[in-house]
């Protein structure tokens, strides 16, 4: 199954607005979660350790299935992220 990248970048009521609505964007992933379709999910963080968005590496059919998972995420529907993209990647290292 295809591997996509789905990056968002908190705008400037990122911190506020995460606290509020985190247990939505974690339940949200849930589905993927169980289904075995995550490999990386987490915050990208500053140089004090503050995050200032998230990476998500997930599986899913097509790029439009990944982009329509992206777009239902309350980090973006809520405005958390400024900006955010879906990206189609390959695994390169580690070697399997």
């Amino acid at each position: 199954m295809p591997l996509f990248a789905f990056q968002g970048i908190d705008g400037p009521e990122g911190a506020e607005l995460r606290k509020l609505h985190r247990p939505a964007h974690l339940a949200g992933l849930e589905s993927l979660e169980s289904a075995g379709r995550i490999l990386h999910a987490g915050p990208l963080l500053d140089d004090a350790g503050t995050p200032v968005g998230s990476l998500i590496l997930f599986e899913a059919e097509t790029l439009e299935q990944a982009r329509a998972i992206a777009a239902r995420d309350p980090y973006v529907t809520e405005g958390i992220f400024a900006q955010h993209s879906v990206h189609e990647t390959r695994v390169v290292f580690p070697r399997s």
